[in-house]
């Protein structure tokens, strides 16, 4: 099937001194925020990309960054200590919040709960007021790590997927536990709802991504074997039409939403593409251009044209 799908590399961006694991919106379309295992966290400009600007810098790696939109405020889960508020214009940090020592592998903010919820390696959600960042209750299903997060706003719900191959669904308002889901083999590193909130996708270390159906109680419509190896991230295209995943593999593979035909496969012999794991992805709604970082400690931004 040829696809109608272009792909073309329009930059790739070094600084970072370490591997690149999370990507986030900023207060602009444009600008794009980064964070690695070299503790700084830094804002790239799509139309002058070329050259970060550093945002902050903490003293241990960083796996997870989260932006709140109504306040332009970024949320740093700095490992081993907790979380970092900073005020993206003034670049001061508003709150240091400790939590409990170990990794912060993903933040997901609720805008109509005023909650933040924050993933721990040691198997523990924190949720947090999302109004002063004070930690309000931890809840914990199991010791093994809480790998990602996704909030449902038209369900309530939050997905977490854990280590222990399952994925657990709480009432994001009461946290009650609603749902366990069990299909992975492996740890699951990604979860994402669709736009509408109709679907959640999953995948993780076993590289199947699979498809489950929030308003049926998550029966699992089916999964596809989407990579050679761990599915790092799921992120949707911002008009929902599309989205993309990224792997261990090295690779990065772009999928019609309703149909999940694979469209492209963006790598290094086609594409001049990553030379190692691909960690994170972020679809930005700048020219529709697709972000990605890897382990390789560098940046590519991708242009989309989707025919």
């Amino acid at each position: 099937m040829a696809s109608k799908v272009q792909v073309q590399k329009v930059a790739t961006l070094t600084g970072h001194r370490d591997s690149v694991y999370s990507l986030s919106p900023s207060a602009e379309e444009q600008v794009v925020l980064s964070a690695a295992g070299d503790g700084m966290v830094v804002a790239w400009n799509l139309q002058d990309p070329e050259n970060g600007e550093l945002v902050a810098r903490v003293t241990t790696s960083v796996y997870a960054l989260c932006y709140v939109p109504d306040r332009k405020l970024l949320l740093i889960g700095q490992n081993q200590e907790g979380l970092q508020v900073i005020d993206l214009q003034s670049k001061q940090i508003r709150k240091s919040v400790p939590l409990p020592k170990t990794a912060v592998f993903d933040i997901a903010y609720a805008a109509a709960l005023q909650k933040v919820f924050v993933a721990l390696g040691s198997g523990a959600i924190c949720v947090l007021d999302g109004e002063n960042f004070e930690l309000q209750t931890i809840i914990r299903k199991t010791d093994q790590s809480a790998r990602c997060l996704a909030y449902n706003q038209a369900s309530g719900e939050l997905a977490v997927g854990y280590s222990d191959n399952t994925i657990r669904i709480f009432d994001a308002g009461t946290l009650q536990l609603k749902h366990e889901l069990q299909s992975h083999t492996n740890s699951v590193f990604t979860v994402v709802y669709s736009p509408d909130g109709k679907l959640l996708l999953s995948g993780g270390r076993d590289a199947h991504l699979r498809v489950w159906e929030v308003e049926k109680d998550y029966h699992e419509r089916g999964y596809l074997i989407a990579h050679m190896y761990t599915i790092n991230h799921i992120t949707y295209s911002p008009d929902g039409n599309y989205f993309a995943t990224c792997s261990m593999d090295k690779s990065i593979k772009i999928w019609d939403a309703s149909t999940f035909k694979l469209l492209k496969v963006i790598d290094k012999v086609r594409n001049a593409s990553h030379g190692t794991s691909v960690n994170k992805l972020f679809w930005s709604a700048h020219q529709n251009q697709l972000v990605s970082c890897s382990d390789d400690r560098t940046i590519s931004v991708w242009d989309i044209n989707l025919g």
